[in-house]
């Protein structure tokens, strides 16, 4: 890719799910908003290599877009002979759009820019929506992937992909969501649905669910943007903060999760000097301002707290398990969960010895939730084997990489087993 492709690519990314807000705010359709943006995307690509990048590719972007849109309108409102009930939405526009001067550039950076963000994400996690219908939009609208690029990180084929966000889209004009934020409690429970849809995409690309790589790094730089980008929009909103902090906190350690072969690395063994302490301070900064914001702490900010424990431990002997364990409690009396509990068991185990651990682990196995769930059986396992029990210990090793659906991670727990097996030939 040439220098001047890359940066338009790059400007692309960073400012599309803005210039696709600015759209929507006037036609009030997300399908028709991306296709003016793309029109707009079109445009840059015939004029700034010739020109070069604009000093605001983002407002440069957004204007076109605006005026494509307005040009939209009027032909909208031609076809329908609807010239009244257009005419003030075209009044109000065009007053925003004054050709060549700085108040075009400025229009595309004042606060209705945000306001057209927030009310974006909330269209793409609108809960009419499945939830992978809202993953590929979010990741479409708001990361500004391609349709292939989401087809590789959510390892699905691309005409698949294609399909869930064209049936999205379709869902939402057909639904007749307004391009609007919610308002007072209906934002807080709809505020819920998009932080579920950024966590369920981080997690994916910190521990990929199938596939050859256990991790998948530009998945999770994705959500992690869409927090920060969340994080900025709604300042006031504890969990959106909490968020932030844990994703911060989670992603600090990606460079130490996977050794020079692409194989997993397990928290105990990671080299901490390679944790990015910038990330670091950045997730204690937000683990802050969130809990200063509400003293009853959320899931994700719960969860932000165990992960600043790690963060704050220089070795892995020196982390605070006790102190975990009582978080994890807390998480499990706020947002009760088989899953919450079975880490609630490696806390207690590290904290008071694996026997405990393992009464807490075992208790878990008749849960239908986690029947087909590889990582009860991998604690199972760890807690057996350090009771001594390694027959039993690698049996429940063995059911659990039965169970992984990822490639790498099936590997390491056949490699445990089997270090399991010939320390009993030993």
């Amino acid at each position: 890719m040439h220098g001047v492709d890359k940066a338009i690519a790059t400007a692309w990314r960073q400012e599309a799910a803005r210039v696709v807000a600015a759209a929507a705010r006037l036609v009030r359709d997300v399908a028709v908003a991306e296709d003016l943006a793309q029109e707009a995307l079109l445009e840059a690509l015939a004029h700034w290599p010739a020109q070069g990048l604009p000093q605001r590719p983002g407002a440069w972007l957004t204007t076109v877009a605006r005026r494509k849109a307005l040009d939209w309108l009027r032909q909208q409102a031609l076809q329908a002979g609807k010239h009244d009930e257009l005419a003030a939405d075209l009044v109000a526009a065009e007053a925003h759009l004054a050709p060549d001067t700085a108040a075009v550039v400025q229009a595309a950076q004042d606060d209705a820019i945000g306001d057209d963000l927030l009310r974006l994400i909330f269209i793409a996690c609108h809960p009419v929506l499945p939830l992978d219908g809202r993953v590929a939009l979010t990741l479409r609208l708001l990361g500004g992937l391609s349709t292939a690029e989401i087809a590789r990180a959510c390892l699905v084929p691309e005409p698949t992909i294609a399909q869930r966000i064209v049936r999205a889209k379709h869902t939402l004009r057909e639904a007749g969501v307004p391009f609007e934020a919610p308002r007072a409690e209906a934002l807080h429970e709809r505020l819920a649905a998009v932080h579920e849809v950024v966590y369920l995409v981080f997690n994916e690309g910190y521990t990929a669910t199938a596939g050859e790589d256990w991790m998948r790094p530009a998945l999770a730089q994705e959500a992690l943007r869409l927090a920060r980008m969340l994080a900025e929009l709604t300042p006031g909103a504890a969990e959106s903060q909490g968020l932030l902090a844990l994703l911060e906190l989670q992603a600090s350690r990606m460079a130490a999760r996977t050794d020079a072969q692409g194989a997993p690395v397990l928290l105990a063994d990671q080299d901490r000097s390679r944790w990015d302490r910038l990330l670091i301070r950045r997730g204690l900064a937000a683990l802050a301002r969130a809990e200063a914001l509400s003293a009853q702490r959320g899931p994700y900010t719960l969860q932000a707290a165990i992960a600043a424990c790690h963060a704050r431990a220089t070795a892995h002997a020196d982390t605070h398990w006790a102190r975990i364990a009582a978080l994890y409690g807390e998480l499990a009396r706020r947002q009760p969960s088989p899953v919450v509990e079975l880490n609630r068991a490696v806390a207690v185990g590290m904290a008071q010895g694996p026997a405990a651990g393992l009464a807490i682990a075992d208790a878990l196995r008749s849960d239908p939730a986690l029947q087909r769930y590889h990582w009860l059986e991998a604690v199972r396992g760890d807690l057996l084997a350090r009771l001594g029990r390694h027959a039993e210990a690698r049996q429940a090793l063995l059911a659990a990489a039965a169970l992984a659906g990822n490639a790498r991670e099936r590997a390491l727990l056949q490699a445990r087993a089997q270090a399991l097996a010939d320390h009993a030939g030993g």
